[in-house]
């Protein structure tokens, strides 16, 4: 069976202690040789990053040789569709690369970072680095395709999901379809994919430099046998994001602890905001602090900076009531609202209220 390759374009969209950042920053400076791709028979699929609709791209089935001159331009300078040239993730850049999330369909057996690197002519140091950075991801089963697939990757779900196949492959024995669907982050750089398995590569992941500039240590309020707390930094990320669990609080506290054992998000506040968060040591501290939360017992106070001052009482507007940005605000009353209560108040910087 041919490769097939999805390579879809998103909007921007479990944590492990790695080396440290000094021994990171290290490696980043040592170049990684790039694989050569072979290309056979790729089917290239995209995303728009603006309403998400599922378009083909202009790229034609091709079969590449090393002397391709295509497939060398792609190895070492920038290509067509603005990829640049991999070397590693750290050091980490200061701005943010264009979204570029690929979907593969595993055709042949092994270790998964010699696929992705012969698939998608990446450097083994820098599928290793978004290995570390929790980046990849694999389903058992290939999801399938919205609405506005092409008859042609339709064709090619429905081949590695025929019951006929899919009943010769031990891995999803006693698993329903959804349940084999599933998508998982791949840990090691040694994990063994078999053919017909589903993987999905954030090969721009998205970053957070602010990690690199903070001294952590001077962020602890307060450390526990059972939970820490911090005072987040502005333009940081409390547990990581879907590509980036790596650039978070939760690992460089950790770090800058000395700890073993990674701290455990137990609620989160908007990456835009700084203030109190508590990371649980323990899975059961974990759940001692969700239960607060449901019971009411946790309480979030913000102190917002404003362009001029607000009237003293309940604001109210409405909005659609759907999880997808962006949220779109009516003045019409509606059963769904939201109600801000603004009160004049002696604020105190000196504690720190949970």
């Amino acid at each position: 069976m041919s490769s097939v390759s999805f390579s879809s374009i998103f909007t921007n969209n479990g944590r492990s202690l790695g080396a440290p950042v000094s021994l990171l920053r290290t490696l980043a400076s040592t170049h990684a040789s790039c694989h050569r791709n072979i290309y056979k028979s790729n089917v290239v699929l995209s995303f728009s990053s603006s309403n998400r609709n599922f378009v083909c791209e202009s790229w034609k089935r091709h079969v590449f040789t090393h002397t391709d001159t295509a497939a060398i331009a792609a190895a070492t300078t920038p290509s067509s569709y603005g990829y640049p040239e991999y070397h590693r993730l750290l050091p980490c850049p200061s701005q943010n690369c264009p979204p570029r999330v690929e979907h593969l369909v595993v055709s042949e057996g092994g270790p998964v970072l010699e696929y992705i690197c012969r698939e998608l002519n990446l450097p083994p140091l820098f599928v290793a680095d978004l290995i570390h950075f929790g980046a990849v991801y694999y389903a058992l089963v290939c999801p399938k395709p919205p609405l506005t697939a092409t008859p042609e990757q339709m064709r090619v779900f429905k081949e590695v999901t025929d019951p006929s196949v899919l009943s010769k492959r031990s891995s999803i024995k006693g698993k329903t379809v959804r349940e084999a669907q599933k998508t998982f982050r791949i840990t090691h750089v040694d994990q063994i994919v078999e053919a017909g398995t589903y993987l999905r590569v954030h090969v721009h992941p998205k970053r957070f430099p602010r990690c690199y500039d903070i001294d952590w240590n001077s962020r602890i309020i307060a450390v526990t046998e059972s939970h820490v707390v911090l005072d987040k930094p502005a333009g940081t990320s409390v547990g990581g994001t879907t590509d980036n669990i790596e650039e978070s609080c939760a690992t460089f506290a950790s770090r800058a602890l000395g700890l073993t054992t990674p701290l455990r998000t137990t609620h989160q506040i908007d990456n835009c905001t700084e203030g109190c968060v508590v990371l649980a040591r323990t899975q059961e501290y974990c759940s001692i602090f969700h239960r607060k939360i449901r019971e009411k017992k946790v309480k979030k106070l913000y102190l917002a900076l404003t362009t001029a001052p607000l009237p003293v009482g309940i604001m109210t507007h409405y909005m659609r009531p759907i999880n997808i940005a962006p949220r779109l605000v009516s003045e019409g009353k509606t059963i769904f609202g939201l109600a801000l209560m603004i009160r004049e108040m002696v604020w105190k910087f000196e504690a720190c209220i949970l």
